[in-house]
């Protein structure tokens, strides 16, 4: 007998795209299954004209989609990994996670082959991230960080009709609407570090849904799950969010967990960075440790600084 199942997505046409992605995944895998998806408004989506780091932490994306779930109006929904509180609500699980787009940034421009070093001094650089604005400002404190919000699409027809440089977005995000046209160049990760579970689509559910817990792991990606286990114990430990230029970046390679992580001031002009390798099957413990190393470090007095900024 099939069951039907509603999947709950935000209304983007990047939202749209993973979400239909999925759905087709668990289409592939499964027999009987009918999925039908249903928009719904996040408060990050209604309000464009404010930066993200003054609107409130990462829940501004997920919040309302978690609520239609604990209400049973919806049965799962889809994700960007990065835009997920690192604490969600005790009821919820994040049932499955997929394999890994490409996690570095890109920079948009009409120049092509443009990157960081090649940019002019005092360039207009457009971003929307304080991970990115730090990590920016700490290799060439002349920019002038432009400050933009909205989808990828609305992002770039901003630029284009533009005097600024340049425009720093996600590499997923872009590629998954075939809008490579537009990148000049991909931003290494030595150069930006990425946010944390950037380039991963998240499916999360309700813990009581059994049926549906195993109907998600079939499309679940194992070193995926794994490295942004890792990720999110790191932020987690670090209490951080969208108020603080934090950025990491895990990965599975020859059976052991390498990670690095950054944290930085809101100028750029100080930055603590380190990296560790752990295994595999304890993920979160080398997240935490490596928080803790850099909080050892000095980076403790720097957040410091940044909460009480915050508050003030």
């Amino acid at each position: 007998m099939s069951r039907k199942f509603i999947l709950g997505t935000r209304g983007s046409e990047l939202a749209l795209w993973q979400a239909n992605f999925v759905k087709k995944q668990i289409e592939q895998k499964v027999k009987d299954v009918t999925i039908e998806l249903k928009v719904i408004k996040t408060k990050g989506d209604k309000i464009l004209d404010v930066a993200l780091s003054k609107i409130g932490d990462k829940g501004i994306f997920t919040k309302e989609l978690e609520n239609k779930l604990l209400s049973e109006e919806i049965d799962f929904a889809v994700h960007s990994l990065k835009d997920m509180e690192t604490k969600i609500h005790e009821g919820l699980s994040i049932a499955a996670v997929l394999k890994r787009h490409k996690s570095n940034d890109v920079f948009i421009s009409k120049q092509k082959n443009l990157t960081i070093n090649k940019l002019r001094n005092s360039a207009k650089v457009a971003t929307g991230s304080l991970r990115r604005t730090a990590q920016l400002l700490h290799l060439r404190p002349d920019f002038e960080i432009i400050d933009i919000r909205g989808n990828v699409q609305t992002r770039i027809e901003k630029y284009l009709n533009s005097d600024w440089d340049a425009i720093v977005l996600a590499a997923a995000g872009v590629e998954r609407l075939c809008l490579q046209k537009y990148i000049s160049s991909i931003i290494p990760r030595t150069i930006i570090l990425p946010a944390v579970g950037q380039g991963a689509i998240a499916v999360e559910c309700r813990k009581s849904d059994e049926e549906l817990i195993q109907i998600l792991k079939k499309i679940n990606h194992k070193k995926t799950e794994i490295a942004v286990r890792s990720e999110r114990a790191f932020l987690n430990k670090l209490q951080g969010g969208c108020q603080i230029p934090v950025a990491a970046f895990a990965r599975v390679k020859n059976d052991k967990l390498e990670m690095e992580g950054k944290i930085l001031s809101l100028d750029g002009a100080i930055s603590f960075y380190k990296k560790k390798i752990g295994t595999t099957s304890t993920p979160e413990k080398l997240g935490i440790r490596l928080a803790e190393e850099l909080l050892e470090s000095g980076a403790d007095k720097l957040l410091k600084d940044i909460f009480s900024q915050r508050r003030n």
